[in-house]
């Protein structure tokens, strides 16, 4: 999911930290009560009953798995990484991580509260913590999601969140970071793909500062990247963000030869490229379903 980063929007909030520090004193209830339970049970029977099993009872604020979750959709190499769960417990994990993956697009807020589900019980998983990043990096909670992304490059090693990483730092309003995290991807063999996406992000970054000339550079050096060296939708976003800083700078016809140029490329129209095409073009529609009340209700006139 790490493929296709933000737009340019604020980062908003997200209050994990909170919600955990609230959530402590209503834990500790609970397990002083079983606590006692198990005195009250150890008095009569001589032993200790056994306590519920941790992980298995939903929170009153997590969001119930729906009914049609199908866990066998998800890849081989998640299920596998799951099998180191109790069986119960990995069930139940496969499952939010399941509808955390079909509403990331469609409702990214509530797929990350199912990838919070799922990292409550397993966040020694990285497919666990890659889920929760990802889905609170949809929700705009870039904050939660830094943090994930930091954890996961801690647990596996691997250069490949650098991007995203830049990419809440930018959304964070922390461009001077994300700068820093560009030089260090400079240093490690980032695959065709993600180096675009830090290349666009570092430019960005610049363009934040106010260096917009500076961002314009970056991106004229890159653009000549052929698709043969990276995916199409790679070089296309490559592209189209040349275009936008050649817009930027009052370049329209530049614009939009490039802005055709990603169009080209994006066969499943990822990016609006050909809608900036037409918008140069004069082609823009106002669509405004008043228009179409107006018509309806439109009396007709008399020959």
């Amino acid at each position: 999911m790490a493929e296709q980063r933000r737009s340019d929007r604020p980062g908003r909030e997200a209050s994990a930290g909170r919600r955990q520090s609230s959530e402590r004193p209503q834990q500790q209830q609970r397990s002083q009560g079983r606590a006692d339970t198990q005195r009250r049970t150890a008095g009569r029977s001589g032993r200790p009953a056994a306590a519920a099993r941790p992980g298995l009872s939903r929170r009153t604020n997590e969001p119930p798995v729906p009914e049609d979750v199908d866990t066998r959709s998800l890849h081989a190499s998640v299920r596998a990484e799951l099998r180191g769960l109790p069986k119960e417990l990995a069930d139940i994990v496969a499952a939010h991580l399941v509808a955390a993956g079909r509403l990331v697009d469609e409702d990214p807020e509530l797929a990350y509260a199912h990838a919070e589900a799922a990292r409550r019980r397993a966040a020694r998983l990285p497919i666990v913590r890659e889920a929760a990043a990802e889905t609170a990096y949809a929700a705009g909670h870039y904050d939660v999601a830094l943090s994930e992304f930091r954890a996961l490059r801690r647990m596996t090693g691997t250069q490949d969140y650098l991007p995203v990483m830049a990419d809440c730092e930018r959304a964070l309003g922390r461009p001077h970071n994300a700068l820093k995290l560009a030089r260090e991807a400079e240093r490690v063999r980032l695959e065709p793909a993600l180096r675009v996406e830090m290349i666009i992000v570092e430019a960005g970054a610049r363009r934040d500062l106010g260096q917009d000339d500076e961002a314009q550079r970056i991106l004229e050096r890159a653009v000549s990247v052929r698709p043969e060296a990276a995916p199409a939708l790679a070089v296309a976003r490559l592209r189209y963000a040349y275009a936008d800083a050649l817009l930027y700078a009052g370049k329209d016809s530049e614009a939009h030869q490039w802005f055709v140029a990603a169009a080209k490329l994006d066969h499943d129209q990822e990016t609006d490229a050909q809608q900036r095409v037409d918008e140069l073009d004069g082609m823009v529609i106002d669509y405004n379903d008043e228009d179409d009340a107006d018509v309806d209700g439109a009396q007709p006139q008399s020959p």
